[in-house]
This record gives structure tokens, C-alpha cells and sequence, in this order.
């Protein structure tokens, strides 16, 4: 079972938001059971959806393959009708498939922002205990109530069990919250009980959009969300190192003492040993840990890879170098600036400060400033620049802000040199022109610095299904993007230089590619 309560008024308008009617019971079949959505209040001070998942073990069992290690009464009895888990989750993605887009044609306002919200599980697994819900929920928000079961409410010294009653409150957009049930439940539990092939990664990374690439657990949720497939994983985190500007090392696979315990399979793509809904498993599948299995090395800390792990460094699949894509990035884009003696630099679409960060660290840059359309980014750069407890010299040299680079913001001006690194491609084409005339034409800096994906080089990442980030509107050759170039220098009057950054392959280029336009300044 799971709840989710709002108290916004008209509060039935949670019934557009779900695009399921309060008045109506609506059943939903799965392979596994019967998902059913239903009302137990609707007013306009208080609504409340459930969502509840009828599992039959006899069902699930004739779904899996005739390869499947036979548990025999384990089949059958087990915690999945009671708990809980990425079955449920199975369901929810299934019955609030349009929720999770944040479509809603009648409420559009109230479907793009964010709503009180109470969400509740009564049993839900949790290997990791109470203390690993509220670090998995709190950092998006929610302020997290995890109470952790009894084995035996008659006998209390045989301790507590592996559920825990899990309530949330907050203010979320509800698809927002819908993604975070999703990816986060068989998280928690440890464990999926389908098949896990590589478009869990597209899965993953979809759900997560929003949310995960800033979440301090991105390597935990990751790796327990892929069921730790070490190929998956690791196309994951360099997936991942696309969505803003972390540093990839945090994401890395764990310690060899987290594999051992594990048993990783020699198939390092195999998934568990049940068959998706309605279909079988694969002859080799494994199965997923055991009851006693011990958490994430990496939950005490950051983990560096296994010893000859190799690391995805958007050098390419070979590579196995230490130096990822993002890192290499803002290396490049660090050096430009030096060579061409800017002193004063505006990050254009900063997201969470990584380069704002850098520059700081460097006196020599003398004025420093950040720019975002959103303030959820922005809020997370500035905690992780410390703005509250920064050196009152250093924090004179910064400005952050809200501003969108389609409108001319007279804040945008004055700087030697302005940078749109892994920013163009988010902006819809019929929007490219706005933000020229924006940086090009009105703010008009020294030079302005510009990276993107070279599309050319997406063959390499294993896995890889559309575009790299599920938010990039394009990605342009490397004939594409010069174009684009050529055609600003002919419009605004300047000129400009490429550069690639991470490994040149001789038949597609580098991963990702630079430009760096001189324009003269104001005229």
C-alpha cells in the first residue's frame, strides 16, 4: 500500500495531477497481481490517493524461468504481498505513467510546481535501516518520519526487522516525487525481482533527471538501483557526469570488499534470477543478495574504485584512464581563460558551481559570477560553496543569481569573458537566437567559451540509446556546431577558435568540443 495525501485547495485536484477520478475505483492488471487505485478521502481541505498492489505469489512464481534456483516454499511464501518493493514500484511507473511526465492538461500550473505532499508506506524493506531513509529522502526535500518495525511486539529483545513505516512530508511537485518512489523503493530494498537489462540505465536516468545527479547518495542509489552490474553501473555515472558538473570519481564503483560480499556475477550484465512480469529469466541469471548481506562500503563514505576497476573517463570504453569527461571539461575551459588573461568570468548556466568553484580557488580571477534559470541549482551551489560560512574577501569576489540567458539581464555585462559550458544543447532551437542576441550581442563579454557533446562521438558509450541527457534538446557533428559558429561570428562581428576536449578518435572526433569566441568587448 501507498498513500499520497495533499492538503493545496481545491485538494481533489490531485485526481487532474494523477489523472485518475476520485469517485472511481480503477483496477490495473500486472503479470504478478492486480494494482488498484482508489480515494479514501477527497474533500476540498484534504485528498488522499492509494495506491495498492494485490500481489499472487502463485502468479509470480509461474512467471519466472525453468532455470531459476528452486527456493520451493520460499516461492510462495515471502514478504512481497505484505512489503513494499520494486514490484510496487513496477506498478506505480505503470499506473502513473502520464503523473510522472508532470502532464497535466487542466491543471498545468499546479502540475509544474511544487504541492504539499504526505506520502506513506506502512512496511517497507529497508536494508540500511531507518538511518538510510532519511539519508535517501531528506536531501530532496522531505522532511522523512522512518520508524523501524518489530520482529514481535510480544517479544521487544529480539530487536527490530528489516521494515520500516515510512511517512514523508513536504512541498514536491508530485512527478517529481512519483520518479523518487520509483528509483528509490527497490533502492531501499535492495533487491529487484525483474530482469535488469541495459535500458534500466535510460530508466534510471529519466526518473533521475531532476534530482539525482546532486543527490549526495548518486553512487548508492546507482549502483543499488542497477542491481550492481558493473557495465551498467559505470555507463550510469558517465550518464550521470552529463547531467551537471560533478566530479565523476564520487560515482565510482566500490571498494573489492563490497564485490566479494556480493558475489558480482562473471556476466557483469546478468540480472536476478526472476523473470520480468509475464516472461522468463535468463539460464544464467543470479540471484539478488541475501538477507545478510552487508550494506554499501560506500555508505561510511566515498568509495574509490577496485583495484584495475575500470573507469568510464569519457575518453572513450577502453580507456580505463581516472580523468573523466566533466573534469577534463572544466580543465579545458580553466585553461582558455588563463591563456587569454580574463580576470573577470561569468558562468553562464552554472548549475551547481563546480567551475564557479574553481575560479574561486584561483585569485587570479579578481570578479566570479554564476547564473542559472533555476533556483533549486543554485541553491545547492551555494551550499556547496559554503556561502553561509565563506571568507568575507572571497565572498566580495562572487555573485550568484536567477536569470534566464533568453532575456537581457543588464547582470550578464561587464565581464572579460562569459562561459556556456554543456549549456546550448538544453535551449530549444527556436530559442538559440534569443540567447545570442542575449550573450553575443547585449552582455557582449571579451570572449565567450562554449562546450557541447559532439554527437559524432556517442557510438563509444555502451549503452547509449537518443541523446546523452534525456533534457538535451539536440547535439550537434562537429560540422554542425562550426557552422553555428561561423554564422554567430558573421551576425555579432567577432571571431572564433575550436578545441576538443578528452580523447581525439581519429573517426569521430572528441567527445566533447570548444569554441572560444573573441569578440572585443562592448563597442
Amino acid at each position: 500500500m501507498l498513500t499520497i495525501s495533499t492538503t493545496v485547495r481545491p485538494a481533489t485536484d490531485l485526481g487532474f495531477l494523477l489523472h485518475k477520478h476520485p469517485d472511481r475505483v480503477q483496477e490495473f492488471g500486472q503479470s504478478y497481481g492486480t494494482a488498484r487505485v482508489f480515494y479514501p478521502e477527497a474533500s476540498e481541505e484534504r485528498c488522499t490517493a492509494a495506491l495498492m498492489l494485490d500481489v499472487d505469489p502463485v502468479r509470480l512464481v509461474r512467471s519466472r524461468g525453468r532455470s531459476t534456483p528452486d527456493y520451493a516454499l520460499g516461492q510462495y511464501v515471502n514478504d512481497r504481498p505484505y512489503a513494499a518493493s520494486s514490484l510496487l514500484a513496477g506498478a506505480l511507473a505503470d499506473v502513473f505513467r502520464t503523473a510522472r511526465t508532470g502532464r497535466c492538461a487542466s491543471r498545468p500550473e499546479l502540475a509544474a510546481g511544487p504541492i504539499p505532499l504526505e506520502i506513506t508506506l506502512p512496511a517497507l524493506p529497508c536494508r540500511g535501516g531507518p538511518e538510510l531513509a532519511h539519508r535517501l529522502f531528506e536531501p530532496l526535500g522531505w522532511e522523512v518520519e522512518a520508524r523501524a518495525v518489530p520482529l514481535d511486539e510480544g517479544f521487544p529483545e529480539w530487536g527490530d526487522s528489516r521494515y520500516v513505516r515510512l511517512s514523508l512530508r513536504g512541498e514536491v511537485r508530485l512527478a517529481d516525487a512519483l520518479n523518487q518512489l520509483y528509483v528509490l523503493l527497490p533502492v531501499l530494498d535492495d533487491a529487484k525481482h525483474y530482469w535488469i537489462a541495459s535500458d534500466e540505465v535510460d530508466k534510471l536516468i529519466r526518473a533521475g533527471e531532476s534530482w539525482l545527479a546532486a543527490h549526495p547518495e548518486r553512487g548508492l542509489i546507482t549502483r543499488r538501483y542497477l542491481g550492481r552490474r558493473w557495465a551498467l553501473t559505470r555507463t550510469a555515472f558517465a550518464r550521470l557526469a552529463e547531467l551537471g558538473d560533478d566530479v565523476e570519481e564520487e560515482l565510482e564503483p566500490p571498494v573489492e570488499e563490497e564485490t566479494a560480499a556480493f558475489g558480482a556475477p562473471e556476466d557483469p550484465d546478468a540480472g536476478p534470477a526472476e523473470a520480468p512480469p509475464g516472461g522468463t529469466a535468463p539460464p544464467d541469471g543470479t540471484a539478488p543478495p541475501g538477507e545478510d548481506a552487508v550494506e554499501d562500503a560506500v555508505s561510511e563514505g566515498t568509495a574509490l574504485p577496485a583495484q584495475g576497476d575500470p573507469v568510464d573517463d569519457g575518453n572513450g570504453p577502453e580507456a580505463g584512464g581516472r580523468r573523466p569527461l566533466n573534469v577534463l571539461r572544466r580543465e579545458a575551459v580553466l585553461a582558455v581563460l588563463g591563456e587569454l588573461g580574463a580576470r573577470t568570468v561569468i558562468d553562464l548556466g552554472c548549475g551547481t558551481g563546480q567551475l564557479v568553484g574553481a575560479l574561486l580557488a584561483d585569485p587570479s580571477f579578481t570578479r566570479v559570477a554564476g547564473a542559472d534559470v533555476s533556483s533549486q541549482a543554485l541553491a545547492v551551489a551555494a551550499r556547496k560553496l559554503r556561502l553561509d560560512r565563506m571568507p568575507d574577501r572571497q565572498r566580495a569576489r562572487l555573485e550568484l543569481f536567477q536569470g534566464a540567458l533568453t532575456y537581457t539581464d543588464d547582470r550578464f555585462s561587464g565581464y572579460d569573458a562569459a562561459v556556456l559550458m554543456e549549456v546550448v544543447e538544453h535551449v530549444d532551437p527556436p530559442r538559440l537566437a534569443a540567447l545570442e542576441r542575449v550573450v553575443f550581442g547585449a552582455a557582449r563579454p571579451g570572449h565567450v567559451i562554449v562546450t557541447t557533446p559532439n554527437a559524432e562521438y556517442n557510438v563509444r558509450y555502451e549503452f547509449l540509446t537518443g541523446m546523452r541527457h534525456p533534457d538535451h534538446r539536440f547535439e550537434w557533428t562537429r560540422a554542425e556546431f562550426a557552422a553555428w559558429a561561423e554564422r554567430v561570428c558573421a551576425e555579432y562581428r567577432c571571431t572564433v577558435a575550436f578545441r576538443s576536449v578528452g580523447d581525439d578518435d581519429p573517426e569521430v572526433g572528441p567527445p566533447t568540443q570548444l569554441a572560444v569566441f573573441t569578440l572585443g568587448g562592448t563597442e
